[in-house]
């Protein structure tokens, strides 16, 4: 199996890449699909175009701002599009408006307000994260209709793909890769037979389809919109949407690391940045999908400490990014990562594994011990439940991403400190996370249906 470093590290747009940056995609594709079939040509009726949410996204999407991205989608609009604009603005404008505008002389009917559906009835049984798109003429008939899933981390399959994949996730065949390990135990195998470390397999199955030119420059794009993220998050006051009256922290907590250099220890600093990164995401604002965005402040946190304290070098970032890609494409291989399927732990879980192998990579770690590394840090977040507060990716998930990134570093701590010899195996470690993802209640897998999300008293 091959999914590249720049597909599961992604710049988007807060607060979620399932919710958020999923939707957004798909409802760009469907609109695109109306355009190339010159549906809109083809008839002299006003047509309409509506969506409906299900499952998860049903639940927690007002929270999730779901609705925002769906009708940014809808209006041509990508993540990448919208780094450098006001988000807000462009927003207010669409929700005045009702209608999309397809070409210079083609239209269809649209309202924000009326024609996203949250549909809290049964979820469709091949993925708690769909949508439903139709476009309708005004005698109420479908002309045309797609269902997609939103499968974590921003990928997106439609319905007839979804029940071809595996995990389910869209990944190149084996054959386009050098060393095409699916399994840590083959990955560990063939670096072991070929002398090569992780990130050396990994970047020499990336040049399989990228120019090295391509691959770095994408990496180097990657880690400076992560060191944005960090630091516009300690630069940045002021209380976060939502609602829940949750007040930036990342900022005041850098201030006084800053203030008392004596008193703060590697926790307080990586808690600072993984913080801040998620104080942005939860403003809306653009994050990397790191694989996740509620998950996207662990591995920019344990790279930039890695970076501003340890001196690691341009080079180390690279060989960073693609450890940390290896192991996270084995997680979303084998098991999830997303919340709405598998809970935190496929989230927050997954990232710290990813950090905890790529911190041990660049400190001279053998592929033994980065193995070591990534299963000691997603052990200890199995069974994490995904229970935001009022659908919002605030409580527990800023301070959540800060536990992770001192987990991953621990991790990393402990498997250098080893020989790489222990007892569970990462694969068992990933299908441990799987089995427990399935057999967990919906209630705890990003519904705000249990857990913290109910243990609030509303006034």
């Amino acid at each position: 199996m091959f999914i590249s470093v720049l597909d599961l590290f992604k710049i988007g747009i807060g607060p979620s890449s399932s919710h958020t940056l999923g939707p957004m995609t798909a409802a760009f594709d469907f609109i695109n699909q109306i355009k190339k079939q010159k549906i809109i040509e083809a008839t002299n009726k006003k047509l309409l175009v509506r969506c409906t949410l299900k499952g998860s996204l049903a639940f927690t999407g007002k929270g999730h701002s779901t609705d925002r991205a769906v009708a940014l989608g809808l209006h041509g609009y990508l993540p990448i599009n919208l780094v450098d604009k006001d988000v807000a603005a462009v927003v207010e404008q669409i929700w005045a408006s009702d209608t999309i505008q397809l070409s210079e002389n083609a239209k269809v009917l649209f309202s924000a307000n009326e024609h996203i559906i949250f549909d809290k009835a049964d979820a469709l049984p091949q993925h708690p994260n769909a949508m439903i798109f139709d476009l309708f003429d005004n005698e109420k008939k479908i002309l045309f209709s797609e269902t997609y899933f939103s499968i974590g981390g921003g990928f997106i399959c439609a319905l007839a793909e979804i029940e071809q994949l595996q995990a389910p996730l869209k990944m190149e065949p084996s054959t386009s890769c050098k060393y095409p390990f699916d399994s840590a135990t083959t990955m560990l195998q063939m670096a072991d037979k070929n002398k090569l470390s992780i990130s050396q397999m990994k970047l020499l199955n990336e040049l399989e389809h990228l120019s090295e030119k391509e691959l770095f420059s994408g990496m180097d794009k990657i880690w400076q919109s992560m060191q944005h993220s960090i630091t516009k998050g300690l630069t940045t006051e002021g209380q976060l949407p939502g609602g829940l009256g949750i007040m930036r922290r990342a900022k005041a907590l850098y201030d006084d690391l800053i203030k008392n250099p004596q008193q703060v220890n590697l926790n307080d600093w990586l808690c600072a940045y993984a913080m801040a990164v998620n104080e942005e995401n939860a403003a809306g604002h653009m994050v990397v999908t790191a694989p996740t965005n509620g998950a996207a402040g662990v591995i920019p946190a344990v790279l930039y400490y890695f970076v501003t304290h340890e001196n690691g070098s341009i080079e180390q970032v690279r060989e960073f990014l693609l450890t940390a890609s290896a192991i996270g494409g084995l997680i979303k291989h084998r098991s999830s990562i997303s919340g709405a399927e598998v809970g935190c732990q496929g989230e927050v879980g997954s990232a710290a594994a990813m950090a905890a192998a790529a911190l041990c990579a660049v400190k001279g770690g053998t592929a033994q011990q980065v193995e070591n590394a990534a299963e000691i840090a997603l052990e200890h977040h199995l069974g994490m439940t995904c229970d935001p507060v009022r659908g919002l990716v605030q409580v527990p998930c800023i301070e959540r991403n800060g536990f992770g990134a001192i987990k991953a570093y621990t991790a990393a701590s402990l498997a250098l400190r080893g020989s790489g010899v222990h007892f569970m195996p990462l694969d068992n470690c990933i299908e441990a996370m799987k089995q427990t993802g399935l057999e967990m209640s919906h209630k705890y897998k990003e519904t705000s249906l249990g857990g913290l999300a109910v243990s609030i008293t509303e006034c």
